[in-house]
Protein backbone atom coordinates (compact mmCIF):
# COMPACT_ATOMS: atom_id res chain seq x y z
CA UNK A 1 0.00 0.00 0.00
CA UNK A 2 1.43 3.47 -1.09
CA UNK A 3 1.66 6.02 1.41
CA UNK A 4 0.06 9.30 1.56
CA UNK A 5 1.10 11.59 -0.99
CA UNK A 6 3.36 8.81 -2.89
CA UNK A 7 2.57 7.39 -6.47
CA UNK A 8 2.37 3.48 -6.73
CA UNK A 9 5.10 2.51 -8.81
CA UNK A 10 4.57 2.18 -12.56
CA UNK A 11 5.56 -1.39 -13.76
CA UNK A 12 8.06 -1.25 -16.48
CA UNK A 13 7.47 -3.12 -20.01
CA UNK A 14 9.61 -5.69 -21.01
CA UNK A 15 8.74 -6.33 -24.22
CA UNK A 16 10.72 -9.12 -26.00
CA UNK A 17 13.75 -8.11 -28.37
CA UNK A 18 15.69 -10.42 -30.68
CA UNK A 19 19.33 -9.86 -30.85
CA UNK A 20 21.06 -10.57 -34.04
CA UNK A 21 24.10 -9.60 -35.95
CA UNK A 22 23.55 -6.05 -38.09
CA UNK A 23 22.98 -6.27 -41.68
CA UNK A 24 25.67 -4.92 -43.74
CA UNK A 25 22.40 -2.85 -45.27
CA UNK A 26 21.76 -1.57 -41.56
CA UNK A 27 25.06 -0.35 -40.80
CA UNK A 28 24.30 3.13 -41.89
CA UNK A 29 21.25 2.93 -39.57
CA UNK A 30 22.96 1.97 -36.68
CA UNK A 31 25.33 4.89 -36.52
CA UNK A 32 22.68 6.93 -36.84
CA UNK A 33 21.42 5.11 -33.93
CA UNK A 34 24.47 5.46 -31.26
CA UNK A 35 25.16 9.10 -32.79
CA UNK A 36 21.37 10.19 -31.82
CA UNK A 37 20.96 8.56 -28.52
CA UNK A 38 24.61 9.87 -27.37
CA UNK A 39 23.44 13.65 -28.34
CA UNK A 40 20.24 13.02 -26.88
CA UNK A 41 21.80 11.80 -23.44
CA UNK A 42 23.89 14.95 -23.57
CA UNK A 43 26.98 12.92 -23.69
CA UNK A 44 28.17 14.95 -27.07
CA UNK A 45 27.10 17.58 -28.57
CA UNK A 46 26.21 18.07 -32.33
CA UNK A 47 29.51 19.34 -33.95
CA UNK A 48 31.45 16.75 -31.42
CA UNK A 49 34.60 15.08 -33.86
CA UNK A 50 33.64 11.63 -32.51
CA UNK A 51 30.30 11.51 -34.34
CA UNK A 52 32.04 10.33 -37.65
CA UNK A 53 33.59 8.11 -35.55
CA UNK A 54 30.45 6.17 -33.65
CA UNK A 55 28.92 6.35 -37.28
CA UNK A 56 31.64 4.14 -38.78
CA UNK A 57 32.38 1.62 -36.02
CA UNK A 58 32.23 -1.77 -37.37
CA UNK A 59 31.46 -0.76 -41.08
CA UNK A 60 35.07 -1.98 -42.10
CA UNK A 61 35.27 -5.60 -40.51
CA UNK A 62 36.78 -4.13 -37.40
CA UNK A 63 34.67 -6.27 -35.00
CA UNK A 64 31.11 -7.18 -34.68
CA UNK A 65 27.90 -4.82 -34.01
CA UNK A 66 25.17 -6.36 -32.84
CA UNK A 67 21.11 -5.07 -33.50
CA UNK A 68 18.50 -5.31 -30.50
CA UNK A 69 15.32 -5.34 -32.84
CA UNK A 70 11.58 -5.44 -32.25
CA UNK A 71 10.22 -9.29 -32.01
CA UNK A 72 7.08 -8.26 -33.78
CA UNK A 73 9.37 -5.96 -36.60
CA UNK A 74 12.62 -7.88 -37.09
CA UNK A 75 13.53 -4.60 -39.58
CA UNK A 76 12.97 -2.33 -36.52
CA UNK A 77 16.16 -1.51 -34.88
CA UNK A 78 15.75 -0.77 -31.17
CA UNK A 79 19.36 -0.08 -30.30
CA UNK A 80 22.96 -1.49 -30.48
CA UNK A 81 26.09 -2.56 -29.48
CA UNK A 82 29.65 -3.29 -31.12
CA UNK A 83 32.45 -6.13 -29.74
CA UNK A 84 36.29 -5.16 -30.84
CA UNK A 85 38.41 -8.25 -30.14
CA UNK A 86 42.26 -7.14 -29.63
CA UNK A 87 44.42 -5.88 -31.79
CA UNK A 88 41.65 -3.70 -33.70
CA UNK A 89 39.98 -2.71 -30.02
CA UNK A 90 40.68 0.56 -28.43
CA UNK A 91 42.91 1.72 -25.30
CA UNK A 92 41.28 -0.38 -22.58
CA UNK A 93 42.29 -3.02 -24.16
CA UNK A 94 45.34 -4.89 -23.39
CA UNK A 95 46.66 -7.71 -25.45
CA UNK A 96 45.30 -11.34 -27.35
CA UNK A 97 41.84 -12.84 -24.93
CA UNK A 98 40.39 -9.11 -24.61
CA UNK A 99 38.23 -7.75 -26.25
CA UNK A 100 35.96 -4.30 -25.83
CA UNK A 101 32.79 -3.59 -25.87
CA UNK A 102 31.89 -0.33 -27.84
CA UNK A 103 28.90 2.21 -28.71
CA UNK A 104 25.74 0.36 -26.95
CA UNK A 105 23.37 2.52 -27.77
CA UNK A 106 18.98 2.33 -27.47
CA UNK A 107 16.47 4.34 -29.19
CA UNK A 108 13.86 5.96 -27.52
CA UNK A 109 11.68 3.29 -28.72
CA UNK A 110 13.65 0.39 -26.76
CA UNK A 111 14.08 2.55 -23.62
CA UNK A 112 12.46 1.03 -20.61
CA UNK A 113 12.08 -2.38 -21.73
CA UNK A 114 15.19 -3.97 -21.30
CA UNK A 115 16.44 -3.12 -24.75
CA UNK A 116 20.63 -1.79 -23.35
CA UNK A 117 20.37 -5.43 -20.90
CA UNK A 118 19.59 -7.77 -23.63
CA UNK A 119 22.28 -6.27 -25.91
CA UNK A 120 25.23 -6.28 -23.07
CA UNK A 121 24.34 -9.79 -21.85
CA UNK A 122 24.40 -11.04 -26.18
CA UNK A 123 28.17 -9.40 -26.26
CA UNK A 124 28.48 -11.16 -23.19
CA UNK A 125 27.62 -14.10 -23.94
CA UNK A 126 28.87 -13.55 -27.63
CA UNK A 127 32.66 -12.83 -26.21
CA UNK A 128 33.10 -15.92 -24.27
CA UNK A 129 31.60 -18.26 -27.54
CA UNK A 130 34.66 -16.60 -29.20
CA UNK A 131 37.13 -17.83 -26.54
CA UNK A 132 37.52 -13.55 -24.87
CA UNK A 133 39.14 -14.22 -21.30
CA UNK A 134 38.86 -10.45 -20.74
CA UNK A 135 36.11 -7.91 -21.80
CA UNK A 136 36.33 -4.30 -20.85
CA UNK A 137 34.81 -0.96 -22.07
CA UNK A 138 35.00 2.87 -21.60
CA UNK A 139 32.15 4.92 -20.87
CA UNK A 140 31.80 8.60 -20.02
CA UNK A 141 31.73 9.69 -16.08
CA UNK A 142 28.04 11.40 -16.60
CA UNK A 143 26.55 7.55 -17.95
CA UNK A 144 25.04 6.57 -14.65
CA UNK A 145 22.07 4.47 -15.97
CA UNK A 146 24.99 2.70 -18.10
CA UNK A 147 27.49 2.46 -15.50
CA UNK A 148 24.36 0.86 -13.08
CA UNK A 149 23.79 -1.56 -15.89
CA UNK A 150 27.29 -2.96 -16.27
CA UNK A 151 28.24 -3.18 -12.19
CA UNK A 152 24.63 -4.98 -12.24
CA UNK A 153 25.47 -7.38 -14.90
CA UNK A 154 29.12 -7.87 -13.32
CA UNK A 155 31.25 -5.21 -14.54
CA UNK A 156 33.76 -4.20 -12.13
CA UNK A 157 35.65 -0.71 -12.14
CA UNK A 158 38.66 -0.35 -13.36
CA UNK A 159 40.61 2.94 -12.55
CA UNK A 160 43.78 1.32 -13.95
CA UNK A 161 42.18 1.16 -17.57
CA UNK A 162 41.01 4.58 -17.55
CA UNK A 163 41.99 6.73 -20.48
CA UNK A 164 42.03 10.73 -21.79
CA UNK A 165 41.30 10.80 -25.61
CA UNK A 166 42.30 14.20 -24.96
CA UNK A 167 43.01 16.85 -22.39
CA UNK A 168 40.17 17.88 -20.05
CA UNK A 169 38.01 13.83 -21.11
CA UNK A 170 38.50 10.82 -18.67
CA UNK A 171 36.91 8.35 -19.67
CA UNK A 172 36.06 5.50 -16.88
CA UNK A 173 37.11 1.61 -17.37
CA UNK A 174 35.04 -1.39 -16.49
CA UNK A 175 35.88 -4.64 -17.14
CA UNK A 176 34.75 -8.86 -16.83
CA UNK A 177 36.67 -11.59 -16.75
CA UNK A 178 35.02 -14.28 -18.45
CA UNK A 179 34.97 -17.75 -17.64
CA UNK A 180 37.76 -20.09 -19.36
CA UNK A 181 36.70 -23.24 -21.34
CA UNK A 182 35.22 -26.26 -19.01
CA UNK A 183 37.86 -29.12 -18.73
CA UNK A 184 37.68 -31.97 -20.79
Amino acid sequence: MPRTGMKPPVPRLHQPVIIREARPGELDQVGEIRVAAYQAGGHMSADSGYAPVLRALGSEGDGTVLVAVDEEDGDRILGTVMLQPWPKAGQVVAGPGEAEIRALAVTPAGQGRGTGSALLKAVVELSAERGVRYLALLTQPDMLAAQHMYLREGFRRRPDRDWSPYPGVMLQAYGMTLPGPAAG
